[in-house]
């Protein structure tokens, strides 16, 4: 074996994903007190944690940026992302999934599965990351361990794997049976280590049925348990915890811990399951990447050519900072790399283990390692860092697209030529955040993901570089979509200018997606015969009708949910060109696009509201008047939670509408749906 395998096989890379207020930096912060990273217990209502070290996130009480840290247990180094729980920043929790190979879900012992909690674990299903999950705040009034893993079974469907019994409930919780070993783990008041104890007469029994039903659950998925239970009937201590790896690997269950991080009491417990169960480099498959039309693996070895994936990078006092997951390979201060989407050589500055805001310089960073590295200029998130004579690009984080917009213009006269680069600067460090001209009004439009997303990004500039900054209502991006298609459109681009010719001659049948009016997409497709329009030719068209989505016949907003079929066409033996076609393919769709039948559709989000129950009837009619669609309405003891179909524009400071109707006693959650058509009253103005 080599030398180097140990060492990447006690690595983990792991983030903390949760719903916000779930109290996952209340975990994080735990977990680097105890494992010696920091040397007092950071507080979120106090503003002292070390991942949440923003002004902004301190004054929000928030986690607003994905913050990495590295700390180490019982022989582990443990590199830990906290990523953000409020729906507007998810797409900083989508570049951490990209580059994380296990997470930890942290669950509200009371409310459960909550709708951010969802969306993030659908995030992680589709990067294919291990989870196991934590459920928070045991200590709560109306706190239920069996409550919340059935709301977890039932609203993300894993198989959830319990390996803990609580002891004491809500404010008398004390500690937790480990049902792999049978043993007691109790946490004193006021702090202090574990204590293992005998498990307590009053729940051994409990205990072994427990046991038992997770015995059970593990044979039936796993192979060699299977064989263990039916020769002894039972698991061990180890038999059960390597079946309970293999199952956490693979995807195929999800171990369940309990605890309350405020309190201290659970999280030893929740990082020994990390580095029992979630996997290393050397666990994941090979990362895969393509060069020049090629498909390439490269394994998580040192010793193999370099290659690493940039998903996050931040101006700072000293520099511009580049986060880095090395794949494979080593990098270290002053070496050369390959830009392979810019193509351009850089040269790193310094390598830095992070800590939140506070970097500690390495001689090298090596498979397997998050770190970041100063010195690289054209590097992005998402862009893809090789050795020069191994190139590839690994593939990048999907970014959301922005639905909602503010125009943003300089107040004072020497600040106006100082705006245009920051912006740009922003936009670099959240590829979430996008800047343009409106070039009808000449105005600047920042657009991001949510309206706090856009407070917090000119909160940034206002803070940060001092701008005084005049900014304009938000607006939601609409989009617009084919209602009724037309078939036969005919399109003939011609161009003599004395040159070299252009001609192409298209034929176009426009339809709407299958899935009604509220469906998005593109779909292309051709049905000539014969070799009228060669294939060449095809995959231009393809392309100027692509080119022609950017802005429809109704606002100039971009179109959505049409299907294209190129049915005919002719060329020319000298003067057709793929530039030809695409020019057709675009002016033909327009052409097409004016003699449709289209709608216009609005962004809607999925809204959770919690209130007093006697708060319901003034909440519901709040709702009704800003267009909202009920889908359901539960009571638990003196609260109601709504949940509801909003338009977003709608939800534009809902959250003080609500607080004086509920006397502060309200709060919501809201997430994307999706478009719906938008009544003709709401369209904006061209």
């Amino acid at each position: 074996m080599r030398n180097d395998l140990p060492s990447l096989a006690a690595v983990r890379n792991l983030g903390i994903l949760a719903h916000v207020d779930a109290g996952k930096t209340t975990v994080t912060e735990r977990i680097l007190y105890l494992t010696g990273a920091t040397h007092r217990r950071g507080e979120v209502h106090d503003g002292t944690t070390v991942t949440d070290f923003d002004p902004q996130e301190r004054d929000r009480g928030i986690t607003i940026f994905a913050a990495a840290v590295s700390c180490a247990w019982d022989g582990h180094r443990i590199n830990l992302i906290d990523t953000p729980g409020h729906v507007d920043f998810a797409d900083e929790v989508e570049r951490s999934l990209r580059v994380l190979d296990g997470a930890v879900a942290v669950f509200d012992a009371v409310a459960g599965v909550e709708p951010q909690s969802e969306s993030v674990w659908r995030q992680a299903d589709r990067h294919g990351v291990p989870r196991i999950a934590f459920v928070n705040k045991m200590d709560r009034a109306g706190a239920d361990l069996d409550t919340a893993v059935a709301s977890i079974r039932e609203r993300l469907h894993p198989v959830p794997l319990v390996v803990q019994l609580p002891i004491g409930r809500e404010a008398g919780f004390t500690g937790v049976v480990d049902l792999v070993r049978m043993r007691a783990l109790v946490w004193a008041d006021g702090g202090g280590p574990v204590v293992e104890r005998p498990v307590p007469d009053e729940l051994r029994q409990e205990a072994l049925r427990r046991r038992g039903l997770l015995a059970e659950a593990v044979a039936e998925r796993h192979p060699a348990a299977l064989e263990e239970y039916c020769a002894t009937g039972t698991l061990g201590a180890a038999g059960l915890t390597a079946a309970l790896r293999d199952l956490t690997r693979g995807g195929d269950g999800v171990v369940v811990l309990c605890g309350s991080a405020y309190r201290d009491r659970g999280i030893e417990p929740l990082l020994d399951a990390v580095t029992a169960y979630l996997p290393s480099p050397l666990d994941v498959p090979p990362v895969r990447g393509t060069w020049e039309g090629g498909r390439q693996e490269r394994a998580a070895d040192p010793r193999a050519p370099f290659a690493a994936l940039a998903f996050k990078v931040t101006a700072t006092a000293t520099g511009r900072l580049t986060y880095l997951r090395v794949y494979s390979g080593t990098i270290g201060k002053g070496e050369a790399v390959w830009d392979a989407v810019t193509r351009t050589a850089e040269r790193v500055g310094r390598v830095l283990r992070v800590r939140a805001d506070r970097h500690t310089p390495l001689e090298r960073a090596v498979a397997g390692d998050i770190v970041a590295v100063t010195g690289l200029k054209s590097a992005r998130a998402g862009t893809t860092l090789c050795a020069p004579d191994a190139p590839l690009v690994l593939e990048p984080p999907v970014t959301a697209e922005p639905v909602v917009s503010v125009a943003v213009g300089a107040r004072r006269p020497g600040d106006a030529d100082r705006l245009a680069p920051l912006l740009a600067q922003l936009a670099e460090e959240d590829p979430s955040l996008t800047v343009r001209t409106d070039p009808e009004t000449g105005q600047t439009v920042l657009s991001g993901m949510g309206e706090l997303h856009l407070e917090v990004a000119v909160e940034k500039l206002r803070r940060t570089r001092g701008l005084d900054l005049a900014v304009g209502r938000p607006r939601v991006a609409h989009r617009e979509t084919v209602v009724r298609g037309v078939t036969g459109a005919v399109y003939r681009h011609v161009k003599q200018d004395g040159g070299a010719g252009q001609f192409a001659h298209v034929v176009l049948d426009v339809e709407p997606l299958e899935g009604g009016a509220g469906t998005t997409g593109f779909a292309f497709r051709s049905t000539v015969t014969g070799g009228r329009v060669p294939q060449e030719y095809v995959r231009a068209v393809e392309a100027g009708c692509r080119d022609a989505l950017a802005d429809g016949p109704l606002g100039g907003h971009p179109v959505t949910g049409l299907r294209v079929t190129l049915t005919d066409g002719a060329t020319h033996p000298k003067d057709s060109s793929e530039l030809a076609f695409r020019t057709a393919g675009r002016l033909g769709l327009r052409q097409a696009l004016r003699g449709c039948a289209m709608a216009l559709l609005e962004p809607v989000a999925e809204v959770t509201v919690t209130v007093p129950e006697d708060a319901v009837g003034g909440v519901l009619g709040d709702l009704a008047a800003r267009r909202a669609r009920v889908t359901g309405q539960e009571t638990h003891g003196g609260t109601a939670v709504v949940t509801a179909t909003v338009p977003l524009a709608e939800l534009f400071g809902y959250a003080t509408r609500l607080r004086g109707r509920t006397r502060g006693r309200g709060t919501f959650t809201a997430r994307p749906a999706g478009y719906a058509p938008a009544p003709a009253a709401t369209a904006p103005a061209r």
